[in-house]
């Protein structure tokens, strides 16, 4: 089943020998069949979805710690660490499907969540939409409680196409829209001028020396690997067991 879901995972690094271990060279696979050029193709129009459950994100606290963003109490007991690239389908797919479990839990006191923010699928297709996006994301925890909870779920909700490099400045401008109070001259000009270039940066250098692809989720340090993370259910389950509930 690992060997499953590594194939399903966009990898930020190459595959050095071929004699790497079969779960590497898995993950290698299912990330060669989607590099290449941004699409030369007119993407198809681009449509703002507002974050699901808005009413608990908006109450979840963030703060920028080192290269993470942390949501949530800081002394909670448990942590939840995603690595995530804004570009990436399979981040979406994480974020509509297991991470659904989160925010409950997170207001709760019971858990927080660790953002890592990946921006290598830039290199990989062409263009910048996922710096721009994890500089935006980063730009929103400045904004107060609850506004990075709700641009992050209003963000993947939105993703467009990977290949049509879509996290455009005025794209994310739009997606700000659809959280209260968030799309402000001190929010859009961290957008235009890519304020935190620096934290993006330093987070993509953090992934790259610690995960191998996205979405890579530890629950207490443990990686989950299996197809519970694109299931709120079976998330929720796999939570539980490892008694975050």
């Amino acid at each position: 089943m690992a060997a499953r879901l590594a194939v399903r995972r966009h990898t930020g690094r190459l595959v050095a020998s071929l004699a790497a271990v079969s779960l590497v060279g898995a993950a290698a696979v299912g990330c060669a069949s989607a590099s290449g050029p941004a699409s030369d193709a007119a993407p198809a129009a681009f449509a703002v979805q507002p974050a699901s459950d808005a009413a608990t994100l908006a109450g979840l606290s963030a703060q920028v710690v080192g290269s993470k963003i942390v949501v949530g109490d800081a002394d909670a007991p448990h942590t939840v660490t995603v690595y995530v690239d804004p570009r990436c389908p399979y981040c979406q797919k994480f974020e509509e499907g297991g991470a659904q479990a989160l925010p409950g839990l997170v207001a709760a006191g019971k858990a927080k969540v660790e953002y890592q923010m990946a921006s290598f699928l830039d290199a990989r297709l062409g263009g910048s939409g996922s710096v721009k996006a994890a500089n935006a994301l980063r730009a929103s925890v400045e904004a107060g409680t609850g506004k990075f909870a709700q641009f992050q779920a209003a963000l993947f909700a939105s993703q467009p196409s990977e290949e049509t490099d879509g996290f455009t400045d005025a794209n994310l401008l739009k997606i700000a829209d659809t959280v209260p109070g968030l799309n402000t001259a001190a929010f859009k000009k961290a957008v235009q001028q890519t304020t935190y270039k620096d934290f993006v940066e330093a987070s993509q250098k953090a992934f790259a020396a610690n995960a191998e692809g996205t979405p890579t989720v530890l629950v207490d340090g443990r990686a989950v690997t299996d197809d519970a993370l694109y299931d709120a259910a079976g998330f929720t389950a796999y939570l539980k067991a490892a008694g975050l509930a």
